[in-house]
């Protein structure tokens, strides 16, 4: 209760205020009486003070000293009942007393004051009273637009038309996740202001306010909390004073009901991520009986199996071996639910995994060009300057070739792994590393599967007999012959079959291609076709 209303309360209503009256905006939480001169160790802040002076009517200088010390220790006020010990305040105590806009309450005689005490005390409990009562009906209508499935959004526009000032909440990177009645020019001076003006090393209770010249706006920022940790801020555009206590307990309820709102919000994405994570893991250990028990589940997280990906593998930069393998899985696990969270907002197709210290970014596309690669670089490295601001560490990334479709993303998963790694030898930081084609397989994998299989067919079309036992022989025979540089002797001797069995069936192969095995660009095309019948499992 300020000290201004105080003053309202029949009891108080004949006083005067004969000094320090721009002050009377003080804050009074409690009332105390002076019985003994040595009152000044036990003065409390925001305390007031009332006295009949009889300990100072001798003394006018420690009057002085009393105001200045209650000033210093910001006592809400001094009620001196004058006329009776002391006949009238001294001049320079009321000189000091305006100064430092410190009150002197000039008490009426005929109240005793044990009466002023206890009709005061009364007031102030009156009012704490009905600010619980309008905190817990506040804190009920909040609650319940979030158990209604509302959302914070409807909690922020209640709170808006309540406190009458547009609300932005901001989470802990400086990112805007709810901005109702707000522009973004207004976004880009706060997350600027919140990124290079302030150190926000806040008690739970704390809130400040700042102004802009260039548009002569007053922000006020509260900070949310979630298991003890600082989720963001809860921007209002306009001045919370801390003496407007209504407004302030409304905001903080908001604030307390947002916090649970938050944290059940990130207990679901932890089980969605655990369950999605699973998913993926089983997928690369091949854990599935077929292919449509994988497609049915990559449904279930919007993966379409028949489009073509890029994997982008990433892993922090271990610079301090010392760090415990707890706190650095929960300083991995912090970041990569970054990483997940700026995906999310981006416009791009991208799926994103973690496993173990590994994270993993499934892209999307439909083709693979250098400027699709020169996207990805982008994305890669706008992520690692990030990371570095919000989280002082560096994160690289390896790149695969481009997959067909998501049943070859394991091979793929591999590569972004090897290109990985031989970053991570050459003593590399904060790098991205694209893997590249090793071998034939490599540069076949890069091919749509329907042109492959055209390939295959054309090559070895009218490579058919009854017997398909015999044509799987004809096939081994005929692949052996080229991997031995079509040495007929060495043919034999790896197939345990007599030279002339090798030439004769030989003679059958040619036959049936209707070509000569004697024709280098036959035997290139022949090697090519059984490099994707492996391939393809054909």
């Amino acid at each position: 209760m300020k000290i201004a209303d105080l003053l309202k309360i029949p009891i108080l209503r004949n006083t005067n205020i004969i000094a320090g009256a721009t002050g009377t905006e003080r804050e009074v939480f409690t009332v105390n009486m002076m019985d003994a001169p040595d009152i000044i160790p036990y003065l409390k802040p925001n305390e007031l003070l009332i006295t009949t002076a009889y300990h100072l009517k001798d003394h006018p200088d420690a009057l002085l000293e009393l105001v200045e010390a209650m000033a210093e220790q910001n006592c809400a006020g001094l009620g001196i009942k004058t006329k009776r010990f002391v006949q009238e305040v001294p001049e320079k105590v009321i000189e000091t007393a305006n100064q430092l806009a410190f009150p002197i309450i000039e008490l009426p005689l005929e109240q005793s004051l044990g009466e002023i005490v206890n009709h005061s005390l009364h007031a102030i409990l009156n009012q704490r009273a009905n600010e619980l009562t309008y905190v817990m009906e506040t804190h009920k209508q909040f609650t319940n637009l979030i158990m209604d499935g509302k959302g914070i959004p409807k909690l922020l526009d209640r709170l808006s038309e309540m406190i009458g000032f547009p609300i932005v909440l901001i989470n802990q990177y400086l990112k805007p996740t709810s901005q109702p009645n707000s522009n973004s020019k207004t976004l880009t001076i706060i997350k600027q202001l919140l990124a290079e003006g302030f150190n926000f090393s806040l008690s739970k209770t704390t809130f400040f306010s700042f102004s802009v010249l260039f548009n002569k706006q007053t922000y006020s920022v509260f900070p949310i909390y979630t298991s003890g940790k600082n989720f963001g801020y809860l921007t209002i555009l306009g001045e919370i004073k801390e003496s407007d206590h209504l407004t302030t307990l409304t905001i903080e309820q908001a604030a307390n009901v947002i916090s649970f709102a938050l944290m059940q919000e990130h207990t679901l994405k932890q089980h969605e991520r655990s369950v999605r994570n699973d998913f993926f893991t089983h997928f690369l250990e091949d854990a599935f009986s077929s292919q449509e028990e994988i497609t049915n589940r990559a449904k279930e997280f919007s993966i379409q199996v028949n489009k073509p990906y890029i994997c982008l593998v990433g892993k922090l930069d271990e610079t301090n071996t010392n760090t415990s393998y707890s706190k650095l899985q929960q300083k991995i696990d912090t970041i990569f639910e970054f990483i997940e969270e700026e995906l999310f907002d981006s416009t791009i197709s991208i799926h994103f995994f973690s496993k173990g210290k590994l994270c993993i970014l499934l892209y999307e596309g439909e083709e693979v060009s250098s400027d699709t690669m020169d996207f990805i670089t982008e994305l890669l490295r706008e992520l690692q300057t990030k990371i570095s601001t919000h989280f002082e560490t560096t994160i690289s990334f390896g790149v695969s070739n481009f997959s067909q479709n998501f049943f070859h993303i394991k091979n793929a998963f591999i590569e972004a792994k090897s290109a990985l790694k031989e970053g991570s030898l050459s003593r590399k930081t904060q790098y991205i590393s694209f893997y590249r084609t090793k071998d034939i397989i490599e540069l076949l994998r890069a091919i749509p599967q329907e042109d492959l299989k055209n390939f295959y067919t054309y090559t070895l079309q009218g490579f058919t007999t009854a017997n398909k036992e015999e044509e799987n022989i004809l096939l081994q025979t005929m692949s052996v012959y080229l991997e031995t540089h079509c040495q007929i002797s060495e043919t034999a001797k790896r197939l345990y079959v007599h030279r002339n069995t090798v030439i004769y069936r030989l003679e059958k192969c040619e036959d049936l291609l209707g070509k000569s095995l004697k024709d280098a660009d036959t035997t290139l095309q022949i090697r090519i076709a059984l490099r994707i019948k492996t391939l393809l499992n054909l």
